[in-house]
């Protein structure tokens, strides 16, 4: 996935691709993420985890753009993206998807797939708007790439069906799709397993272990334990909008301070 050029650009593997820095946003009096610090390496799969209202999406959306933070700094790449919309964040190569599947209703799986080319489009609103020989030429391409990405992900006999007429766990892979036919250097995955029974689970565990040895670096939102455990190199752990914890998911599995917020304080003494 991605130009040569662009991946003779990506960060080296083990270096950090996206670093999160003192990272800090308020809802009126509710601190939703409080001073959240972590990196993610080049070419890996980091996890982010903690109970319900942690703040873990609150936290991706942040990264993406669909949130400003209050104070602390995004950097992908070592650039600063705190603040930047989520059109400059896409710019830079990173995808996402979200916790609750986003499809356009009155379109076709590979027309919503093709709208991930956003990024790529060099003829514009007008030149597609009067069907110049341009865009007509871009537009084919488009198609072409969308249906690579439907092929890789094994739904391309969907390309025509009406997004949102498909089952929960085929419109989240369409989303995830549309994700990656932007090219992403980064991918933002929020829940993907939400709502997905244990063999589309298993499937999606292999597909975020391909991307990951394609290149692609993944940060992952996620309650279902048994794909975080089976597909993350690290996590962090989040509780009341603070990271609690930070390590690999063996380390993390057998802190202590994880095991009580998870467990409250009966269950972290049994």
């Amino acid at each position: 996935m991605g130009s040569r050029a662009e991946k003779q650009a990506a960060a080296e593997p083990g270096t950090p691709l996206l670093e999160v820095r003192g990272l800090t946003r308020r809802f009126g009096g509710v601190v939703a993420v409080k001073d959240v610090t972590f990196a993610v390496a080049a070419g890996s799969i980091k996890g982010i985890i903690g109970p319900n209202g942690a703040g873990k999406t609150t936290l991706l959306n942040l990264v993406a753009g669909s949130l400003r933070a209050d104070s602390g700094e995004v950097r992908c790449d070592g650039r600063p993206m705190a603040g930047a919309s989520p059109q400059r964040v896409s710019a830079q190569g990173i995808g996402r998807t979200f916790q609750n599947v986003r499809l356009f209703g009155g379109m076709s799986v590979v027309e919503n797939v093709m709208l991930g080319r956003h990024r790529h489009g060099r003829t514009g609103l007008l030149a597609g708007l009067l069907g110049t020989p341009a865009a007509r030429r871009e537009e084919r391409r488009s198609y072409a790439a969308a249906m690579a990405v439907l092929e890789r992900l094994g739904i391309a006999d969907l390309a025509l069906t009406r997004a949102t007429s498909l089952a929960l766990g085929q419109q989240r892979a369409v989303e995830l799709a549309r994700a990656l036919a932007l090219e992403p250097r980064l991918l933002l995955l929020d829940e993907p397993a939400a709502g997905l029974n244990m063999r589309e689970t298993a499937d999606l565990a292999g597909v975020i272990r391909k991307l990951r040895d394609d290149g692609i670096t993944v940060l992952l939102v996620e309650h279902d334990m048994s794909l975080v455990m089976d597909v993350c190199e690290e996590l962090v752990v989040l509780s009341f909008g603070e990271k609690i914890a930070e390590g690999t998911p063996q380390a993390v599995q057998s802190d202590p301070e994880v095991i009580r917020v998870y467990l409250g304080e009966d269950g972290a003494q049994r």
